[in-house]
């Protein structure tokens, strides 16, 4: 680690340079979306890279997605944990997504019909290890195709090569089916999400 750095034409050291960035860590909450522990509780979420054993609140699938909604309305960004290992995932095209049939080839350059997400078939996937906690990202913003479908633009750290400059328009049948978990802003959690969490 060094011991001091340059950016932006002002010297830091690591801790200053935390101190100038002015965040505050407790404001942020880590949400997450599993049936095997009650709703609007905490719990210890069992992947292989929570080794801090953190905890993360639990929401039903839909209201995780109105967290995430209502964050990218209201100028919020979203800490995503998710499952990149997918053949529907694929950084090089700067797409992700769930079709419905066998992920093909044209899957990529046209619009697909995606396959329907539950809390049923996400929890499934988590409990047979077809859904794994591979990659961090960092949601921007949200799109739509020319058909209406909803993506999220996604900062993706796997450099520039891709045709979005790194990052990658996942769709929402992927985000509901893949992700492990978020973190956000406690303000960006609904009031009436809020009050179910006590928080």
């Amino acid at each position: 680690v060094p011991a001091s750095f340059d950016y932006n034409g002002k010297n830091y050291t690591p801790a200053s340079f935390r101190d100038a960035l002015n965040i505050k860590a407790d404001e942020y909450v880590s949400l997450t979306s599993f049936s095997h522990h009650p709703f609007y509780s905490s719990f210890v979420l069992e992947v292989p890279d929570n080794w801090a054993k953190g905890s993360f609140y639990n929401l039903p699938l839909d209201e995780m997605m109105q967290v995430m909604d209502n964050a990218i309305a209201n100028g919020y960004t979203i800490a995503w944990d998710a499952d990149a290992s997918e053949k529907g995932f694929s950084f090089n095209r700067g797409l992700a997504l769930v079709p419905a049939d066998s992920v093909k080839r044209d899957a990529f350059f046209n619009v697909v019909t995606e396959k329907e997400i539950t809390q049923e078939n996400r929890q499934e996937a988590y409990e047979t290890y077809e859904t794994t906690d591979d990659h961090l990202m960092h949601i921007t913003g949200n799109a739509k195709d020319q058909d209406g479908n909803i993506y999220y633009i996604t900062k993706n750290s796997w450099g520039f090569n891709n045709p979005y400059k790194g990052y990658q328009y996942v769709s929402r049948a992927y985000v509901e089916y893949k992700t492990i978990s978020i973190v956000v802003h406690r303000d960006a959690i609904p009031a009436s999400i809020r009050t179910k969490l006590g928080i």
